[in-house]
């Protein structure tokens, strides 16, 4: 092929890819040739190349191509998977890994390099790296409504994705099994019967039974325990010293709300709000958060603020889970704002709330349950009951939350639900899946 002795790139670029629309791969290389004699990084012309030489078996060729268009674009996740892909054909796992890796962190969402990224791991006998690939290859597909069955997976990856699926469950049942076992070797292993069924469960080894099917937990499912809305007072002893603290945490909230109105956050943060606030007049939405606890951490400042209150709940029998538990905050529900109906992640736990400042037109409804609050008289629930709370009046609502745990649980089942949760809750940071978060109370 003669080239014109004036051809810019751009003709150069268009004869190509005439060429290569009409199937004339020969001619068309050799006019992407000449492109990269004045246009040596241009990542197009790298990748076709690339595929000439694959084609013709040349595989350190075709990788020196792709380097090429890498170092050219090194921001394009594309062209890292595909070296990676040739990387693992020609037997080099380090490199695959390496740029499969780098190409996941431009764009987590290609989860065909995720799962080719679990065979590298896997092939390089990194197992809890490889499960880890796998889960997230499946999470992500899934999300996007891939890899659901047979007829969502490209038949070329069938395989492939059954090996995953299959790699995954034994491998999280080994991690969870082995979190469990030192309490089992402590309680005895009948003390641990249900806690067996729930991690089966959460698995998906066993469909849950519930009870309720007003009641679906989001996250966990324990098995075996009474399904309830609202729960007996009885049940909770330690209600009668909040209850009898209700004025001197009124006073300490009424400061807060009088002279630190900025420490007052956004209960869901910005991303969830449209979707489970609605308002029942002209103000915006607003449900606001003082946090003593969130998600187990505690907020230093906010407890030395109102000592009495923190002081309280920290001598409470609160839910403990690392990253996860205790929440506890003075939860302010805005006028004319209604908490659209939602369900908790787990029934192990219940949520408590002690009205404090309690206008007319305010109640919390599950499972279809109507409960007005009544200032100073604590009330408990479980969340995951569909619920949903409002406030219709045109003053502030607020009550103090706290989380317990479900009484019906022993303590052998309290601990290793904590262990379990805690354990749950890292693999998923480390398949960089984000944990359950979900509003948990109103």
């Amino acid at each position: 092929m003669s080239k014109p002795p004036h051809a810019t790139p751009a003709m150069r670029r268009e004869q190509a890819l005439a060429a290569w629309q009409c199937g004339d791969m020969a001619l068309a290389e050799q006019a992407f040739l000449h492109l990269l004699e004045v246009q040596p990084d241009d990542a197009e012309a790298l990748q076709f190349l690339a595929t000439r030489q694959l084609e013709r078996g040349d595989m350190q060729q075709a990788i020196e191509w792709l380097l090429a268009a890498h170092r050219a674009q090194p921001q394009d996740a594309a062209i890292l998977h595909r070296l990676g892909e040739l990387q693992m054909l020609a037997g080099d796992l380090p490199a695959a890994v390496d740029s499969l890796r780098q190409g996941l962190q431009l764009a987590p969402g290609m989860f065909v390099a995720r799962l080719r990224l679990g065979v590298a791991l896997e092939q390089q006998g990194r197992r809890r790296e490889a499960m880890l690939a796998y889960f997230g290859a499946i999470d992500v597909a899934q999300a996007q409504g891939r890899w659901l069955d047979d007829a969502t997976t490209a038949p070329g990856l069938r395989d492939a994705v059954k090996h995953a699926v299959r790699y995954v469950a034994a491998g999280r049942r080994e991690l969870f099994d082995a979190v469990i076992e030192p309490l089992r070797q402590r309680y005895g292993r009948s003390e641990l019967v249900r806690v067996d069924q729930c991690l089966a469960i959460y698995l998906g080894e066993q469909a849950a039974a519930l009870p309720d099917p007003r009641q679906r937990p989001t996250f966990l499912y324990f098995p075996g325990i009474p399904s309830r809305t609202f729960y007996p007072r009885e049940r909770f002893p330690e209600q009668a010293r909040l209850e009898a603290a209700a004025d001197a945490i009124r006073t300490e909230l009424r400061a807060v709300l009088a002279h630190a109105q900025d420490e007052l956050v956004p209960f869901l943060g910005t991303n969830t709000s449209e979707e489970l606030l609605g308002s029942s007049g002209p103000r915006e939405a607003a449900w606001d958060a003082f946090f003593f606890y969130r998600h187990g951490v505690r907020h230093d400042p906010q407890c030395a603020r109102c000592p009495r209150t923190s002081t309280l709940l920290d001598s409470l029998p609160l839910v403990r889970v690392r990253e996860h538990a205790p929440e506890t905050l003075f939860s302010v529900l805005r006028p004319g704002t209604h908490i659209l109906p939602h369900r908790g992640v787990t029934n192990t736990r219940l949520v408590t709330h002690l009205p404090l400042i309690v206008p007319p037109d305010c109640a919390l409804r599950v499972g279809g349950e109507t409960h007005a609050w009544q200032e100073g008289r604590c009330v408990t629930f479980d969340d995951t009951f569909e619920h949903e709370a409002w406030n219709r009046s045109d003053r502030d609502r607020v009550v103090l939350i706290l989380d317990s745990w479900n009484p019906d649980l022993s303590e052998a089942e309290r601990a290793a639900v904590t262990d379990l949760v805690a354990a749950i809750g890292d693999f998923n940071r480390s398949a960089d899946m984000a944990p359950p978060l979900l509003p948990r109370e109103s």
